[in-house]
């Protein structure tokens, strides 16, 4: 069962020659339905600004257009900020370049986005969203605005005002016959919530009968402004039942036992390159256009098991949305497939584990070359709010030209499709021994942060052949690990450096590089602060090495001269 939601509305200027409100609904196809949701939209031009109702109309036009092209990876938070984002600094660019005054083009706007079992509530400025659940009718938003007199009172937050603007945000989660209600000024300053609760439990089926029902009372009420209502019911929320959710992963039955030779969809398996228990993969030749392919199956040992089918399944979307040419390509299929499985490009080429066996030593600038090749090719999914969550150098091939591809989407966190609710017990993927970021291990969510460790572990690898805590991170031992100097392996590596190192690999993710591309940097240049710190005494760069090395020192001393005694 996929989410329903109905709606109906009513606008109307009321005693005023025009309106300024303005509102609206989208109900997208099943797929995007799915990764990005309904919405539903209220906006009220500001009657003190020059050209309110064009506001009004560009947030609503804007935001029901905008937010369904953003990508279907990305948060409905994340999504719909950076929309919102744009739009305020549209307004207010607007507004001072046509009128001059940062009251060119104002309106409020509030935002319900219905997303599986949850709704996201987006607000700023004195427009309202109410939830009816049962005979339960609250407000779900506070009002931006400051009474000064009996008579007189502002906005305190609007859209166009200012350049930057601050949007509450809140989810609430979702019950089938759950009534949600926007509504403008003019109508929730003219009806009490007893009355705008009634017209709701009374008004009849007709959602849109309603909605008017709603704006007659406030005109009933001496309402001397815009008035807008928009209603959505929630007829249905996603099934979590377990068979169902299992038979929609199953519409693709598993492939038979492959070999050399088969014909699969019309592709000829030439030879298998990889197969462990839980994955089989085959270069395959098209036998129409004569392409070489890597095709990808999943093993029989899972066919039961729908984890393993969802996130196989997500692995190929995934793929399909990432173009990077640091990136493994998946291809997307013209013709039916009769069994489940994905392709991908074919890369001739080694492993980035087998490249290092075979030079043990690499330059500090191979290093960089290949660290900044791995890094650009992360960006792509941290730009898709997606995390890896599996780097090490079994999942990166170097070419025969010497270019680097991130290989092996299957755990792939993807923050859109998180939000999908499943019946599934969702245990995440912590990644491989050794380059697992250690807030996995603590049971906290991952970030670009998580992959930026796994990276510095590697980058580390690379320099000196060792991990940069001496033994594998576990529960156990986090609180107990210290940080070894790379230059204790290679003491060539400088000083900067090693603290570029020893920043990307921090146990405490908030203490790491925030972002890719200052890795990338303090990589290839040496950090000011990083050289600062080189210049410090011994005493103040290192504290602890210091006192621990005089204890030992001291010790040394003690019991040669306790030798010299007897």
């Amino acid at each position: 069962m996929k989410l329903s939601i109905r709606h109906g509305l009513a606008s109307s200027a009321g005693i005023k020659e025009h309106n300024e409100d303005a509102c609206g609904f989208l109900l997208p196809d099943d797929q995007l339905l799915a990764t990005k949701g309904a919405v539903a939209v209220i906006a009220d031009g500001m009657s003190a600004a020059e050209n309110g109702g064009a506001a009004s109309k560009a947030c609503v036009q804007g935001f029901l257009s905008d937010y369904f092209s953003t990508p279907e990876s990305w948060s409905v938070k994340n999504s719909a900020q950076k929309v919102l984002a744009a739009l305020n600094r549209w307004l207010y660019g607007s507004g001072q370049r046509e009128y001059g005054t940062n009251k060119g083009m104002v309106t409020t706007f509030c935002a319900v986005v219905f997303k599986s079992n949850t709704a996201y509530l987006f607000h700023v400025g004195d427009s309202r969203i109410y939830r009816l659940r049962g005979e339960d009718f609250e407000p779900l938003t506070r009002d931006h605005r400051v009474q000064v007199s009996d008579e007189k009172s502002y906005l305190t937050r609007a859209m166009g005002i200012e350049l930057n603007v601050d949007i509450d945000y809140r989810t609430v989660s979702l019950k089938e016959g759950d009534r949600f209600v926007l509504l403008t000024d003019g109508v929730h300053e003219f009806l009490s919530d007893a009355e705008i609760k009634h017209h709701l439990l009374t008004g009849g089926e007709s959602l849109d009968s309603i909605s008017q029902k709603i704006i007659d009372g406030a005109l009933a009420n001496n309402s001397n402004d815009n008035l807008c209502c928009l209603i959505t019911d929630v007829v249905q929320v996603p099934n979590k039942d377990e068979v169902e959710f299992y038979r929609s992963l199953t519409q693709l039955p598993f492939p038979p036992s492959l070999g050399a030779d088969m014909i699969i969809d019309g592709y000829r398996i030439v030879r298998e390159i990889f197969s462990n228990k839980r994955t089989e993969i085959f270069l395959v030749e098209d036998e129409v256009t004569g392409e070489q392919m890597v095709l990808k199956a999943p093993s029989v040992n899972y066919s039961d098991d729908p984890n393993y089918i969802n996130q196989f399944l997500h692995e190929e979307w995934a793929g399909r949305r990432i173009h990077n040419p640091h990136v493994m390509k998946v291809i997307e299929q013209k013709r039916p497939r009769q069994f489940l499985y994905y392709l991908t490009e074919y890369i001739e080429g080694r492993q980035l584990r087998q490249w290092l066996n075979d030079n043990p030593t690499p330059s500090l600038l191979q290093v960089r070359d290949i660290i900044g090749q791995i890094a650009k090719g992360l960006r792509a999914f941290h730009r898709l709010e997606m995390i890896h969550q599996d780097l090490k150098p079994e999942n990166i091939l170097i070419d025969s030209d010497g270019t680097v591809k991130i290989i092996d989407l299957g755990s792939t966190k993807i923050a859109g499709i998180e939000e999908i609710a499943t019946p599934l017990d969702s245990n995440p993927l912590l990644g491989t021994v050794n380059y697992t970021a250690p807030e996995y291990l603590r049971g906290e969510l991952a970030s670009n942060r998580s992959d930026i460790f796994s990276l510095g572990v590697i980058a580390y690898e690379m320099l000196t052949g060792a991990l940069p805590y001496g033994k594998t991170l576990t529960p156990r031992n986090l609180k107990h690990l210290r940080y070894i100097s790379a230059r204790d392996y290679n003491p060539e590596i400088p000083i900067w450096l090693d603290q570029t190192l020893e920043k990307a690999v921090r146990l405490d993710p908030l203490r790491r590089y925030e972002i890719l591309s200052e890795l990338t940097h303090d990589l290839s240049q040496p950090n000011p602060a990083f050289l600062r710190q080189e210049r410090l005494p011994i005493l103040e760069r290192n504290p602890i090495g210091f006192w621990r090395g005089l204890a030992i020192l001291l010790l040394l001393l003690n019991l040669w001269l306790i030798t010299l005694l007897v």
